[in-house]
């Protein structure tokens, strides 16, 4: 029987005489030009999987770091030819099928993971810290990741000089899905984007050279705790497919603002059910606030941040906050403005309890990494207080203050390397006593990154602080703004209280060394120095760039 026949007697014996005219499948236009920044990342990181394949692994060092710093280079050269094509303004719209938005904040951010990125790659490579291990130079990750801490396999793939140059790869990965992920305009891209970030992410966590329990331990609580946030976003999204019928942000907000004109019959019960709406959201917002780093969701950050080799620690404390923030951003303001009056109270206590908790707590703190972790936590809740401004200068200021606060932290985390004494970094406070007098210049520059961290004028953090604080206060925030002040005021204490320990403490005798580092780490240190006093001495151009940038395609 031919399959004419048997289609004409599955038509008729389902009622139907004749077969209805079958739509034809549209390709998908996905506009690859726009895409570049994130192709040119992803193609590099697939390269970087062939390389740990193929080359030798004499030569894979070298390889890896030679098409990491070209691909994040090649990057921030396409966003900036986008945003020179006025894709940031004229230009803005919706790519991809709906799937991502080209836009001045994209670009903004997307420009600003790559640069911090770039910067803290550098940090990656650096191989001159540690003394040699059998004539092999060593960095900050494990010989070899797979095997047990202290066994016989450790001990000889550290005598054979491997080292874990998988790293570089997994950072392009993680890079790629930070670029995807403030540009999202769907949210299943959005949940897409979150997992090919994080994964990689969870990885770099747990391959420390040094205290290698310690640093799986991180990687650990870090995968739970970040599994237990993709569940609740995805629940999340789950339940606003149910209120709305799509995952497409446009359409979400013309339902939450009842502009919308066709309703699918098989949503029809559930559309417009503002108890699907108000948990969704809550979900989703819990999800992106768990990446930000924000108090209740704050738990993974300090045992994280401590337990992770530092370079990664600093990769992670910089660009994925610009990431999540830029999320958060694109779904409060294009998603859920019309439910302003629902949110604001929310996130209210949100920031109020993120900048005290980080402040107050991070007093406690004996260990310089856990300290740096609470400042982060401080400084979400400082970022918070923009985000709540629901204004165009609310957005432009979180964009600025991201920029500012990115290099700082890259910077803080690349000095921290450098102090070093027989167990590696020697990052208890106690150690740190004194190192003014024995590595003044070292000193000095934490120095410099800790005055910026504490808001002090003529540093970038008093101009991120003064745009963030402003913008709250204009958009009728102002018990914010009081509080930000008051977090602020507690959270110098502890950052000057460092500088005093190391200026005018006796440094011991058994104290540790400041190691010499290679240019790499050298460049890491110099760029977050010279973006520190340039955006604290003329940030007028870059708060223009910001503001220009600040406004969302819909």
């Amino acid at each position: 029987m031919s399959a004419t026949a048997v289609h004409s007697l599955w038509t008729m014996a389902g009622g139907v005489t004749s077969a209805a005219p079958v739509e034809k499948f549209k390709a998908p236009v996905i506009e690859y030009a726009q895409l570049t920044p994130v192709l040119i990342v992803i193609g590099v990181a697939v390269v970087g999987v062939l390389v740990e394949a193929f080359v030798p692994r004499r030569a894979r060092y070298y390889t890896q770091v030679f098409l990491t710093v070209v691909a994040l280079a090649a990057a921030f050269a396409a966003v900036i030819g986008l945003a020179a094509g006025g894709y940031g303004t004229t230009k803005a719209h919706i790519a991809a099928m709906g799937a991502i938005a080209i836009d001045g904040p994209t670009l903004f951010l997307q420009g600003t993971i790559l640069l911090t990125s770039l910067v803290a790659v550098f940090t990656f490579a650096e191989r001159r810290l540690d003394p040699a291990a059998h004539g092999n130079h060593v960095d900050s990750f494990a010989a070899q990741a797979a095997s047990v801490p202290g066994s016989d396999s450790e001990k000889a793939a550290v005598r054979a000089g491997f080292t874990t140059t998988e790293v570089f790869p997994l950072v392009l990965f993680s890079v790629a899905g930070m670029l995807v992920f403030p540009a999202a305009n769907d949210l299943l891209t959005l949940f897409v984007a979150l997992e090919v970030f994080s994964l990689p992410l969870y990885l770099l966590c747990a391959v420390a050279r040094r205290k290698r329990l310690m640093s799986q331990e991180a990687a650990v609580k870090y995968f739970l705790l970040g599994a237990f946030s993709s569940a609740f976003l995805l629940f999340g999204i789950a339940l606003l497919y149910g209120y709305a019928g799509s995952v497409s942000y446009a359409t979400i907000a013309n339902v939450v603002d009842g502009s919308v004109t066709r309703i699918d019959p098989a949503l029809a019960d559930t559309m417009g059910n503002d108890a699907l709406l108000l948990i969704g959201g809550a979900m989703i917002l819990t999800g992106l606030l768990f990446k930000v780093g924000a108090v209740p969701f704050h738990m993974w950050t300090p045992d994280v941040y401590q337990g992770a080799p530092t370079p990664v620690t600093g990769f992670m404390a910089a660009a994925t906050k610009v990431a999540a923030f830029g999320a958060l951003l694109r779904l409060l303001y294009v998603v859920l403005p019309g439910l302003a009056w629902d949110w604001r109270p929310v996130m209210w206590a949100v920031a109020i309890v993120t900048m005290l908790g980080g402040a107050i707590v991070a007093i406690t703190q004996t260990d310089i990494k856990r300290l740096l972790a609470y400042s982060s936590i401080a400084h979400a809740g400082f970022i918070l207080a923009g985000v709540i401004a629901t204004t165009p200068d609310g957005i432009s200021s979180v964009l600025f203050y991201l920029g500012a606060y990115s290099f700082v932290t890259v910077g803080a985390f690349a000095v921290v390397t450098l102090v070093r004494d027989a167990g590696g970094e020697a990052t208890h406070l106690s150690k740190w006593a004194g190192l003014g007098r024995r590595s003044p210049l070292v000193a000095a520059v934490f120095a410099v990154f800790l005055l910026a961290f504490a808001g002090i004028p003529l540093t970038s953090g008093f101009s991120g602080k003064f745009a963030v604080f402003k913008a709250a206060a204009d958009g009728g925030a102002g018990g914010l703004v009081v509080v930000g002040v008051i977090s602020s005021a507690i959270a110098a204490f502890f950052y000057i209280r460092v500088i005093v320990l190391m200026f005018f403490s006796e440094p011991k005798a058994d104290g540790p060394t400041v190691a010499v580092p290679s240019p790499l780490t050298m460049t890491t240190i110099g760029v977050g120095v010279a973006v520190t006093l340039v955006l604290g001495l003329a940030p007028q151009y870059f708060l223009d760039l910001a503001s220009q940038a600040g406004v969302f395609v819909r």
